[in-house]
């Protein structure tokens, strides 16, 4: 049988700031610019999962989307959404939370969850313009 790509979209809002704790303030600025900010900033995350499989004989999906979506509800925007990442959560008490950490940090969070007979890809958008993939 042929192999499908499905997708979930969701969404959260979260603050954060990239820093380096090993660095001083000036060297944050120049390599992280305005996002080193020590009052933080915040983004509208875009988050797509793509889940690809067979689609099953019985009923017609790859996996229930619904199921996908209650899942990424409970183990990522419930952890995420209206936070502030490097405060609010483990996850980032000691790493910087750039997109690409916050997409390997997503796929560590929901690839336990999902069957491995499927293929699983996060594509995190921090904004219109800037995004990442995971596995790239």
């Amino acid at each position: 049988m042929n192999k499908i790509a499905v997708y979930r979209k969701e969404h959260f809002n979260a603050a954060h700031k990239l820093y380096n704790p090993n660095w001083d303030d000036a060297t944050n600025a120049k390599v992280f610019g305005k996002c080193s900010h020590h009052n933080f900033h915040g983004h509208n995350y875009e988050l797509i999962v793509k889940v690809v499989g067979e689609i099953d004989a019985e009923t017609g999906y790859v996996i229930d989307l619904k199921e996908l979506s209650d899942l990424i509800n409970r183990e990522v925007i419930n952890r995420f959404d209206h936070k502030n990442l490097n405060l609010d959560t483990v996850e980032f008490k000691h790493l910087n939370p750039t997109a690409e950490n916050i997409a390997v940090v997503i796929y560590n969070l929901l690839r336990p969850h999902i069957d491995a007979k499927f293929e699983m890809r996060i594509t995190l958008y921090e904004t219109e313009r800037n995004y990442v993939k995971y596995p790239a």
